[in-house]
């Protein structure tokens, strides 16, 4: 994963501040904050997930 251009980044959900998801993007095509909807296992319902750094 050294040379493809991906980073890993980290996804924590907005409401509790858990930190469920991990998965990679390319920071030169998308250098903003990443967020997506997703599950949140504490709360039991989905909710908006943001990239921590």
């Amino acid at each position: 994963m050294a040379n493809s251009g991906r980073t890993r980044v980290t996804l924590a959900c907005t409401e509790c501040g858990d930190r469920n998801y991990t998965t990679t993007k390319n920071k030169k095509l998308h250098p903003e904050r990443m967020e997506a909807m997703k599950y949140c296992p504490r709360l039991r319902r989905y909710t908006l997930h943001r990239e921590v750094r």
